[in-house]
């Protein structure tokens, strides 16, 4: 009788055992959550159908929102790749962590987020796109692109490691991402998985399987795509126009065999095209030949060039977006798969907004909404109501104090961004009524002036200076579009002055001065070896 009780026991012992490996496979659930925080370059929040535009569809992306938040006023401190990622990483503005542009160095010495989750016992890796020198610290495990990328056959660095991987960089940085999640990330540890992805960033160069995915449409462009900028001398001298400053070659692939075409930028193309493979290339070829001799043959001008510019512009760019959803629906399937959904955080957002033909242009830059705006959505079934819509203005600022108070680890006093936990979760009650921004990579490609602002719910102030001395002000209620400069406007001199008391305010409480401007200013000409009398014009 004790015997048979004892295999019984021994059998019932090992039933349980084999349960709890299971639920180890599946995912062991910390008391803190885990962190996958996915950023894509240049999508705008235009191009996500959560956000209503109906330019395509993305419905990865939109089950993060529909299964927690979507932020309606999601913006950014300075509109420009790695400036972007650097106040990401440290909770500061640009001029407070050093990288106010593409070109200065980033100081990975100094303190991160992730640094500070690795301390509170968090497994932590960086995947994809970071544009920024150097090997990152704070994370266990890092394989990211070297600077800007390629689509094709990209570089990718692995711990300091440089190897190159064949294949389409959206689906290769989503592998990666995955691998480290199934093999090797420690599965007793929480865990923070930063997923970046290069796409859609200019060329737009889509994957061979979604070349032509958007044949079947004519895109026509925004109503102020022919702005002439009436008012705004600062958005005039802009170099980012679709229908002027969009290569042929280099933006459009018209690049002909032939080299008939011929553009400043065909080189650089030329380049990206040989990197390729010979089955990639004739996958490239078939489809992309046919439009290169139809525009060739019909030698389009005017009205019909630019709108056909808009129209070769949208296929490319929104088809990169198509393997972007799906990367993130393989993560979101993985989390599923493995039970670790409940008590895993999932946001989705983008380094920065971007022009889709707004005002004329693409890139991003200037402070104007589509530039300034960034989409971000949010998932934590443990908190966050399905549906939650948050309208208070957020930056990419509170990131990393957002991430920390989850975690339950303290938050130094130094960081300038805001948990917005709570905004989530409905018991914020003292939330900012205003956000700052400021803009210093000039002169440089594209040509946009350096400037700064405020922005509220209703109303923004910008200073464009340096080459320039203007200020711009605008009312978002009645001109959501920013086409008219009210600045000098009599009806609105109480509300210029307001916001210029905001902006004197939010300079101060950030620690932004005029003479702080002209240091970086100095930096970036020394860093570029140009001497400031022979770009600035006084």
């Amino acid at each position: 009788m004790l015997k048979i009780y004892f295999n019984t026991f021994l059998i019932l012992s090992l039933i349980l055992l084999s349960s709890c490996d299971l639920k180890e496979k599946k995912g062991v659930q910390n008391p803190q959550p885990n962190i996958i925080f996915i950023m894509s370059d240049d999508h705008a929040f235009q191009a996500i159908s959560t956000y209503g535009e109906k330019l395509n569809l993305t419905p990865n992306i939109d089950k993060i929102a529909e299964q927690g938040a979507v932020f309606t006023q999601g913006f950014v401190t300075n509109s420009i790749c790695a400036p972007s990622r650097a106040v990401i990483l440290t909770g500061k503005y640009s001029h407070i962590n050093g990288k106010v542009d593409n070109f200065q160095s980033f100081d990975w010495d100094q303190e991160n987020f992730a640094k500070e989750l690795q301390k509170a016992g968090y497994e932590t890796a960086l995947i994809g796109k970071i544009h920024l020198n150097g090997l990152p610290q704070g994370f266990d495990y890092s394989n990211v692109l070297p600077g800007q990328g390629l689509y094709y056959n990209p570089d990718f660095i692995e711990n300091g490691k440089k190897k190159r991987i064949h294949g389409y960089v959206t689906q290769i940085t989503t592998d990666i991402a995955l691998d480290w999640l199934k093999n090797k990330r420690k599965k007793d540890k929480p865990f923070l998985l930063m997923y970046h992805q290069k796409a859609p960033h200019r060329p737009w160069m889509p994957d061979s399987k979604y070349l032509g995915y958007f044949d079947d449409r004519t895109f026509s462009p925004p109503a102020n795509f022919f702005d002439d900028y009436q008012g705004r001398p600062a958005a005039a001298t802009h170099e980012m126009g679709v229908v002027k400053d969009m290569d042929i070659a280099y933006d459009l692939k018209m690049f002909d065999k032939e080299g008939e075409i011929k553009t400043r930028l065909r080189w650089a193309f030329k380049g990206m095209y040989n990197r390729m493979d010979e089955e990639q290339k004739a996958k490239w070829d078939a489809y992309y030949d046919p439009i290169i001799k139809k525009f060739k043959e019909e030698k389009l001008k005017g009205k019909e060039l630019a709108l056909w510019k808009y129209d070769r512009y949208m296929k490319d760019y929104l088809s990169t977006i198509q393997s972007v959803d799906e990367g993130v629906g393989e993560i979101l399937k993985y989390l599923d798969e493995n039970g670790l959904t409940d008590n895993t955080i999932v946001v989705y957002t983008s380094d920065q907004g971007f022009y889709l033909g707004e005002h004329g242009w693409f890139d991003k830059r200037f402070m104007y909404e589509e530039s300034l705006r960034t989409p971000i959505l949010m998932r934590y079934p443990k908190e966050i109501k399905p549906g939650t819509v948050v309208d208070k203005l957020v930056q990419n600022l509170d990131f990393a104090p957002t991430f920390l108070d989850y975690a339950g680890v303290k938050i130094p006093d130094d960081l300038q961004g805001l948990s917005f936990k709570n905004l989530v979760n409905g018991k914020e009650k003292n939330w900012r009524d205003a956000i700052y921004y400021s803009y210093y990579e000039y002169p440089a490609e594209h040509h946009v002036l350096r400037h700064y602002g405020v922005r509220t719910d209703r109303y923004k102030l910008i200073h464009f200076y340096y080459d320039m001395d203007e200020w711009e002000l605008y009312d978002l209620k009645n001109d959501p579009h920013e086409m008219h400069n009210v600045y000098n406007d009599k009806a609105y001199v109480e509300i210029r002055k307001t916001m210029h008391k905001k902006l004197d305010q939010l300079r101060s409480q950030y620690k932004d001065s005029d003479s702080l401007d002209q240091v970086n200013l100095n930096r970036y000409l020394e860093k570029k070896r140009i001497k400031k009398k022979e770009i600035v014009k006084k």
